[in-house]
């Protein structure tokens, strides 16, 4: 995200366009998600994190070396085939490590590594595409990528754990699994609406100067980590009222962007809020782990894709209010209609299954009676 216009430069397109290899990652991660957790929910998990963190890296190292804009398009997609169904296992290890009423906060600090690593990666990839080209952080990505790969072998225990019987999953996934992935691909949107294009709002609507973007990336990473430290620890205590205090959030701070877009130190200031709005995901990854039943591993990986599927409505349809000729600061009220949208599916997942629990217990009272 912090340097398309570097790469609309390359290939002479539009910062919008270039804003397609986003959303071309995020359906790779929509893609991938749910045949990979199919075809190895059988594999042990740690040889399944190996292979998928493996490929991540070949991808990313492919991408430096595109011809053209096509070919970083489709190779931006190939790269995220493995990325949901990397994170959804990652944090089916962690909760399965921690006790019962732990879980959220054991997701959190696998999501703490990706908020760490927007605090000092996103920054980090600006400058080096700024001052070495986009190509040379891609390059470094991949060798990241294959780092992480030795520390999985070096550092995760050896787990016979086989999975949950590979393509009967997709069968037992019921209606709530479905309403808290909608939640996600809808709520979720709102971030990625306005972080998609931050570069370019900052220079032309702040005035921040483009040297001082990757400091301003920073302040999103602080905020993320703030919001991935303290939401899990609410979510742990109050499941279900954190998610809705958080899309309520979301709204606020999103729709405050489209106003302090245009005052350096307001905008900054409000980029830190919105970060904090991840709080969002090991929320919901801990609700789906509630109502997944027996398809955890499915279920956990589709909700990485849900949130990539946020990535490329959010990019796309803050492009399409952008190339409208309504502004730079229009992702900040876009971002707010997602996570109002989030909100709404969140309200009918609490009444559907208010609803179901009523059903269920009527047959009892009957009995009794």
């Amino acid at each position: 995200m912090g340097f398309l216009p570097n790469v609309a430069t390359t290939y002479g397109v539009s910062v919008p366009q270039a804003g397609h290899i986003i959303s071309a990652y995020a359906l790779g991660v929509v893609a991938g998600a749910p045949i990979i957790a199919i075809l190895g929910a059988k594999l042990p998990r740690r040889l399944l994190l190996i292979l998928l963190m493996a490929f991540f890296a070949v991808g990313n190292v492919v991408s430096a070396l595109a011809p053209g804009y096509g070919w970083l398009v489709a190779l931006r997609f190939l790269s995220g085939l493995p990325h949901g169904a990397y994170f959804g296992v990652a944090s089916l290890v962690a909760a399965d490590m921690a006790a019962p009423d732990k879980r959220a906060q054991a997701v959190g600090r696998v999501m703490l590594g990706l908020t760490v690593a927007t605090l000092i990666g996103t920054p980090l990839a600006t400058w080096l595409g700024q001052s070495l080209g986009w190509r040379a952080a891609y390059a470094v990505v991949g060798a990241i990528g294959a780092v992480t790969v030795a520390l999985i072998m070096a550092i995760v225990p050896i787990d016979p754990h086989r999975g949950e019987g590979g393509e009967g999953q997709g069968k037992r996934v019921g209606a709530q699994v479905w309403l808290t992935l909608g939640v996600a691909a809808i709520g979720f949107g709102g971030m990625f609406a306005m972080f998609s294009y931050i570069t370019p709002t900052l220079v032309e609507v702040s005035h921040v100067p483009r040297a001082y973007v990757p400091l301003v990336l920073c302040v999103f990473g602080a905020g993320m980590v703030l919001g991935n430290i303290v939401g899990p620890r609410l979510a742990d205590r109050a499941l279900m009222p954190t998610i809705a205090g958080i899309l309520v959030w979301d709204t606020v701070v999103l729709g405050m962007f489209y106003f302090t877009a245009g005052h350096a130190w307001l905008a900054v200031i409000n980029v830190l809020l919105v970060g904090t709005g991840f709080a969002l995901c090991p929320a919901l990854q801990t609700r789906l782990m509630d109502v997944a039943g027996d398809a955890q591993t499915l279920a956990a990986t589709l909700n990485h894709a849900a949130f990539n599927i946020a990535n490329a409505l959010g990019a796309w349809l803050a492009g399409l209010a952008i190339t409208a000729g309504y502004g730079w600061n229009s992702t900040g009220w876009v971002g707010a209609l997602f996570a109002l949208g989030g909100l709404a599916i969140f309200v009918v997942s609490v009444l559907a299954e208010a609803v179901a629990q009523k059903a269920s217990n009527r047959p009892a009272v009957e009995s009794a009676g």
